[in-house]
């Protein structure tokens, strides 16, 4: 239960920091109509239908929130060490999967989604004018080297040892002397 618990809560704060940063850029586009939350989950409601949206903000409202996960993600990965080794395991466990998911669901969000539900891609391409694949493709390279990022450091740092093939070092690191 404990270990369910620890998931559900990191779950919870990167959901609440990804639709809580695209919150934010609207308001400062003037572009919030709402924050809601339901028990499935946040609901950011913004004032111009889907259909009439056009210009680079849209770029920066559908985008930013995918950028900042996975730089708090980098942050997070950097303070590794201390973070795996705190006196409260449960927070211990919570920053792992905290590191886990915004490394990994955003870009895995951009890059897949889009084949399945669509998703933030759409303002990121029209607010910005580039290419839906150019997006994904990019997106999934970062999800690539993030889960390389997973395996080499997050995962030793915590003392885990896997034979997932998206969690085993693919790029061998010769060892410094």
């Amino acid at each position: 239960m404990k270990k369910l618990l620890t998931f559900l809560i990191a779950f919870l704060i990167v959901v609440l920091v990804h639709e809580g940063a695209h919150a934010l850029v609207a308001a400062a586009y003037e572009e919030l109509a709402a924050f809601q939350v339901h028990p499935y989950g946040f609901e950011v409601i913004f004032k111009t239908p889907i259909a009439q949206r056009q210009g680079i903000e849209w770029g920066f409202i559908s985008g930013a929130s995918n950028v900042i996960t996975v730089l708090l993600g980098y942050l997070l990965l950097f303070f590794v060490k201390p973070i795996a080794n705190m006196k409260n395991s449960f927070m211990s466990a919570v920053g792992y999967w905290l590191i886990v998911m915004f490394l990994l669901l955003d870009p895995l969000n951009l890059s897949v989604g889009p084949f399945l539900y669509g998703g933030d891609i759409g303002g990121i391409v029209a607010g910005f004018g580039v290419n839906q694949y150019l997006v994904q493709i990019l997106s999934f390279a970062i999800f690539l080297i993030n889960c390389e990022l997973v395996a080499q450091v997050l995962l030793p740092a915590y003392g885990i040892k896997t034979d997932h093939p998206l969690f085993k070092p693919w790029i061998k690191l010769g060892s410094v002397s």
